[in-house]
């Protein structure tokens, strides 16, 4: 068991050192704010970043159109670091500052797929917020810039799931910070942690409209299939963190036919007394809310998560030990 001051999980609820992650995210606390609490335990600046740090000709080219969020991220970041020879066994006040940047570069980066122009207008973008919603290709206003911070907030750090696990034992052995971002993409990308968001896609699309909500439940709940989306091992009374997101996508976009299908099927669960949704529902919702492209909540999700991967990178440097469990040897 690994010992860490940064996020705890208990009694239904989410705590960032100390601070309740929906109070926070409910009173329009600023994600780059709660980053620097998470990394420090206090500050609040913009994160800066004049380009992305690499030829993004060059960078968009290995892309086919069309690629998720996700891959671009991972290949984005790793590209930000082949080019930054000052990354290794940077002082704090440095790698603070190379911490912003890289999370609004991969924030500007969500679009490469799609669009690579939108790249350098997420950038000047003042907020990360804001920056993601550019890259999505979506419309920026007051209220889909406070519904993507709410949700940046929100799932800016989760404890030790398993990207955070790779993130601290990459940091343990003396990785820079792009690497150890670059362990939290790449198991992120793995379905049973940030896929989870494409297969509520694929239930969204399944079920089709909202008068379909109910049915699709059922025909799953017939065929003895799981229901992607809901029930959260931490929180058996229900993911504290998923209504403020529903809610927010609901008031974003009251008409829009696939957050209405998401709301319904929510209710269908909720009504036939199955297990309650969790935050990868909301994340489609709002990404659906936004009218990004399929994947674009995974890649959401990774955004704001970079900002725990990085406070337990820190806190893990501090620590000053390598994890390295053993095995329990169970062969001949």
């Amino acid at each position: 068991m690994l010992e860490s001051a940064l996020t705890a999980i208990r009694d239904g609820g989410l705590f960032y050192r100390g601070m309740s992650a929906v109070a926070l995210a409910e009173a329009d606390t600023p994600f780059e704010t709660v980053s620097h609490r998470l990394w420090t335990g206090q500050g609040d600046e913009l994160f800066r970043a004049d380009s992305m740090g690499v030829d993004l000709r060059a960078l968009t080219s290995l892309l086919p159109r069309g690629t998720p969020a996700l891959p671009s991220l991972s290949l984005a970041v790793a590209a930000m670091g082949a080019q930054d020879p000052e990354r290794f066994f940077a002082p704090l006040p440095a790698e603070l500052s190379r911490a912003g940047s890289i999370i609004k570069r991969l924030a500007a980066a969500l679009g490469l797929g799609a669009d690579p122009k939108r790249a350098p207008v997420a950038l000047r973008a003042e907020t990360v917020a804001e920056a993601a919603i550019h890259a999505l290709g979506a419309r920026v206003t007051r209220p889909a810039v406070r519904a993507v911070n709410k949700a940046l907030v929100l799932i800016a750090d989760h404890e030790l799931n398993a990207s955070t696990f790779a993130v601290r034992v990459a940091a343990s052995a003396g990785a820079d910070l792009y690497a150890c971002v670059s362990a939290g993409l790449a198991t992120v990308s793995g379905p049973e942690h940030g896929g989870a968001c494409d297969r509520v896609e694929a239930l969204a699309s399944e079920a089709g409209r909202p008068e379909r909500a109910r049915a699709a439940v059922q025909e799953r709940a017939r065929r003895g299939e799981a229901m992607p989306g809901f029930g959260h091992r931490l929180y058996p009374e229900g993911d504290p963190r998923t209504q403020p997101l529903l809610r927010a996508a609901a008031e974003l976009a009251p008409r829009s036919v696939a957050v209405r299908t998401i709301l319904a099927i929510e209710e269908a669960m909720r009504e036939s007394g199955r297990e309650p949704a969790s935050v990868d529902i909301a994340l489609v919702a709002l990404s659906a809310a936004l009218g990004a492209a399929p994947g674009s909540a995974a890649g959401l999700f990774a955004v704001g998560r970079c900002a725990g991967w990085i406070a337990h990178a820190l806190e893990q440097r501090s620590a000053g030990f390598m994890v390295r469990p053993r095995a329990r040897y169970t062969g001949p």
